[in-house]
């Protein structure tokens, strides 16, 4: 059976896929996202919902100015995805912290940051606070907290809500999602690509593999490579309890419903997306020190989520030279970069300009 033809097809219905065809719909092609389901492994369904600068592009300031320029284009892109769809982001971009329990912590913290800071040619916003500095922005932190790192351009978002304005912002533009189907094969003949997926054949002049994991699979059959790896991360989260906490950090964050998310861990288990008392004991035991007023809260629920990383840490954003039209795009903060992904990415695949701050993000870069 082989289905109509569109514009593109999208391999991948998360955070990732479902932006970049938001970008497309919007700008009036006809979009077809194929999306596995929810026994895939989806990086999507474990994030923390951070909006996130401080401290990425070290190594490679291209990343620094790729996550700057998303995060500067939320407040917009927030905006207009809120107009479309209905749904409230919840997005608070006030500014986020790095919470740190020793000097050691803190004095690694800043110089990773400056080494950012003097390698850009533009401001690289960020501020030290001592412990007393800390406690203004943030009282109930504890005793054991010497200080933090604030970043005014840092902030967070529900990535639930987040995601269900983009399925619906993307099908009031007229965007098809077909969701329950594995993608099986690749062909690139005279100028269109064939999918095969669940038993049809669906037929496209553009591909854009946005599959996670999955796409280190897919990448090969339209001429590219995705060294991928999975790298697990756990989450515990709280009952609601009061406000206590406006700025949200890389370990812990309170949400609009008051639930308290907390996550520290980077775990090299291969596919396992499970959970381990010692590291959410762990976890914990971090947060509490952090915030004392988390002692006696009730946990929930836990989970385990798997980030799709490269080896370098930052992402792959390529079009296939033995097959045009075929784009690969993979990267682990999916939340951060969406409004790169549903207007500067989508303007590049459209035939525009490649954004010069991923020029450097080519999966050739490890062939050496």
């Amino acid at each position: 059976m082989t289905v109509r033809e569109v514009d593109t097809l999208i391999l991948g219905g998360g955070v990732v896929g479902v932006s970049v065809g938001y970008g497309l719909a919007c700008a009036g092609e006809r979009v077809r996202v194929l999306d596995e389901g929810d026994d895939a492994f989806r990086a999507a369904r474990g994030n923390f919902g951070l909006v996130w600068v401080q401290g990425k592009g070290v190594g490679n300031t291209d990343y620094a100015r790729w996550t700057m320029a998303a995060a500067k284009h939320w407040p917009n892109f927030a905006q207009d995805l809120t107009a479309v769809s209905g749904v409230d982001l919840e997005l608070s971009q006030i500014g986020g912290l790095t919470i740190c329990l020793n000097e050691g912590e803190l004095t690694k913290r800043v110089a990773s940051l400056e080494s950012i800071r003097s390698a850009l040619e533009v401001p690289y916003p960020y501020e030290v606070l001592d412990a007393q500095g800390l406690r203004a922005l943030s009282p109930f932190i504890g005793p054991e907290v010497v200080g933090a790192v604030y970043c005014p351009l840092d902030g967070h978002v529900s990535p639930l809500r987040l995601l269900r304005a983009l399925f619906r912002g993307f099908e009031i533009h007229g965007g098809q999602m077909v969701p329950g189907v594995r993608c099986e094969r690749i062909e690139h003949k005279a100028g269109e690509f064939h999918v095969w997926a669940g038993g049809v054949e669906h037929v496209a002049g553009r591909v854009v593999l946005a599959a996670g994991l999955g796409n280190r699979e897919l990448a090969p059959m339209v001429g590219l490579s995705a060294p991928i790896e999975p790298n697990r991360g756990q989450i515990l989260v709280t009952e609601r309890m009061q406000p206590f906490l406006r700025h949200p950090s890389g370990q812990v964050r309170q949400t609009g419903e008051g639930v308290v998310q907390i996550g520290d861990s980077k775990e090299d288990v291969g596919l396992d997306d499970g959970t381990t008392l010692e590291q959410l004991a762990r976890i914990a035991e971090r947060a509490r020190r952090i915030f004392p007023i988390l002692a006696d809260v009730n946990v929930v629920r836990t989970w385990g989520a798997l980030r799709v990383m490269t080896p370098d840490g930052f992402p792959i954003y390529q079009e296939s030279h033995t097959c045009p039209g075929a784009f690969l795009i993979t990267c682990h903060s999916g939340i951060t970069l969406a409004s790169m992904h549903a207007s500067s990415l989508v303007t590049w695949m459209r035939g525009g300009a490649e954004p010069s701050e991923i020029q450097t993000f080519k999966s050739e870069r490890f062939d050496v």
